[in-house]
């Protein structure tokens, strides 16, 4: 039997066809936002899933003086805080909460002083300060409840100076400062009473630093 000129032509134009690109074509690959695509480690978080990072620690060195538009630690009281006497603070998130040291020299040797953070920058006057920091707040106000005003709800730094009217102290609480909201350390004339109706309360504000918490 005779295989016609036209049937041998149709046949090789299909095996052309389909030798030259017919054949069936890669899956298309769609890169995905993972841990490997973007490489990261597995379980590390990519961009989207990462929360604000851990506040930055603060260091700071001052030395209180009269109070001006641009001091940044000012005394009340020359007599227990002098012009040009020193304060440095260093705090340091740890664990979800934050530690607290402050460090002071050239104040009235052998004395007992209060410290705590304020919510407010130092100003002109002792109160502008404002009140405590405290992480629950008191909604009554001046806070004197040991419920609030308590070292565990608030940032107390208490001290006795030595012989020199240096003193170091530090302090940890489990929460950290919400941002703003806490600008200041003030310095009190006396440790802080911790009995209701005077909870929180170290006398008469001495001194201020404003540390950018």
């Amino acid at each position: 039997m005779r295989t016609s000129p036209a049937v041998i032509s149709l046949a090789l134009s299909s095996l052309l066809l389909s030798g030259c690109g017919g054949g069936e074509q890669e899956p298309t690959r769609e890169t995905t936002n993972t841990p490997q695509a973007t490489g990261q480690s597995p379980g590390q978080p990519t961009a989207q899933q990462t929360t604000a990072a851990s506040p930055r620690p603060t260091s700071i060195s001052e030395t209180f003086e009269a109070y001006s538009a641009g001091a940044a630690a000012v005394t009340y009281d020359e007599e227990a805080v002098p012009a040009g006497s020193r304060v440095e603070v260093n705090t340091e998130a740890e664990d979800g909460g934050t530690a607290f040291t402050l460090r002071v020299s050239g104040l009235q040797p052998d004395r007992d002083y209060g410290a705590h953070v304020h919510t407010k920058p130092c100003g002109a006057a002792p109160d502008d300060s404002g009140p405590h920091y405290q992480n629950e707040e008191d909604p009554q106000q001046p806070s004197t409840d040991p419920k609030y005003a308590n070292p565990d709800n608030e940032v107390w730094l208490d001290f006795t100076t030595d012989a020199d009217g240096s003193a170091e102290v530090d302090t940890e609480v489990d929460w950290v400062p919400r941002q703003g909201e806490a600008n200041s350390i003030v310095i009190h004339a006396e440790h802080t009473h911790t009995e209701p109706g005077h909870a929180g309360q170290a006398g008469d504000r001495l001194a201020c630093v404003n540390v950018p918490f």
